[in-house]
């Protein structure tokens, strides 16, 4: 089946890391984008198409597009209010393929929040949240995955302040279940290996830095591994991510947002992808931005999006 692309920000490099990943792949994957085509590079070979199922029979090395008229151009670097209900409605329309059995995966390009949030009133703070509403504000999970190392934040979009108030323990187990649950079904690891970093430095070091670790985090891995979960932790956070450790854990729990993509970012800036978890659908992305200063400059690098389409082709293959 086709994995669908949503456009992204046209003004940024979503368009053009999707027809540059699309080309590298030379068919490896049966791809199809949602968006307006204009706003592909120049000298892009593309088809439009009516359905998803159409992309199949597309020549090779020509882009199958559902084609959708955004109105204005797209000028590099400088979002358009005017396109911003277009790119809600591509990341729409692909998780209802997906949701529809129409397509076995949805990759979606970088969005600008700013511009969505001005342009069309999204109140989500990313893609994370809003698939998760569409999917019927099914409980999900961020999961970003590169060479050697995946990890998952327990709390996300939120002021740092927020953290300690907003981690709870049903918070925690969730998204530890939820996260097993996918590694086991989406990438074949029947009995992954989870580490939890501690909140506090040094995981509380007995409690003279937090009690977080004790009174929260600790109860809660008890637990797990009564009902069978491999789990270690709390761990300190600052020495979980040199290869060593990496290679004993599959998967780090983390405890907000910056704990655990400043180390995925360093390990694997160009390969990364954001997955989520706990979706009826396979959903991955880029682990990047829309490069605004690059846009349209031909510097983009398509790894990202690369890794991210090869991602979720396995994962629906597993599934399937």
């Amino acid at each position: 089946m086709t994995v669908i692309i949503s456009c992204g920000e046209p003004a940024g490099i979503g368009p053009e890391v999707a027809a540059r990943a699309f080309a590298a792949l030379g068919g490896e994957v049966t791809l199809a984008l949602i968006g307006d085509p204009r706003h592909l590079p120049e000298g892009t070979r593309w088809q439009a198409i009516d359905a998803p199922e159409a992309a199949a029979g597309v020549a090779p090395g020509i882009l199958p597009v559902l084609a959708r008229d955004f109105g204005p151009p797209a000028t590099p670097g400088v979002p358009v209010a005017a396109h911003a209900a277009h790119v809600v409605a591509a990341i729409r329309e692909g998780a209802e393929l997906c949701m529809a059995g129409r397509a076995a995966a949805l990759v979606t390009a970088p969005i600008h929040k700013k511009a969505l949030a001005d342009g069309a009133g999204f109140a989500f703070p990313g893609h994370t949240e809003f698939l998760a509403r569409l999917a019927g504000d099914v409980p999900v999970v961020m999961m970003l995955a590169g060479e050697g190392l995946r990890v998952v934040p327990v709390t996300i979009h939120m002021p740092l302040r927020e953290v300690p108030a907003r981690l709870t323990p049903d918070l925690l187990r969730q998204t530890i279940e939820i996260t097993a649950a996918a590694l086991a079904r989406d990438f074949g690891l029947a009995r992954p290996r989870i580490a939890v970093a501690g909140l506090n430095p040094h995981a509380g070091e007995g409690g003279r830095m937090g009690d977080e670790e004790a009174v929260l985090i600790s109860p809660v891995l008890d637990a797990l591994r009564a009902e069978g979960l491999d789990i270690t932790g709390p761990l300190p956070a600052d020495t979980m991510f040199h290869p060593a450790a990496r290679a004993r854990y599959n998967v780090a729990i983390c405890m907000y947002h910056d704990q655990a993509l400043i180390p995925i970012k360093t390990v694997d800036f160009a390969g990364g992808v954001n997955v989520t978890l706990g979706l009826p659908f396979v959903r991955t992305s880029p682990d990047h931005g829309t490069a605004f200063d690059i846009a349209g400059k031909g510097l983009a690098d398509p790894s990202s999006m690369i890794a991210a389409i090869r991602m979720a082709a396995d994962m629906a293959r597993r599934r399937a």
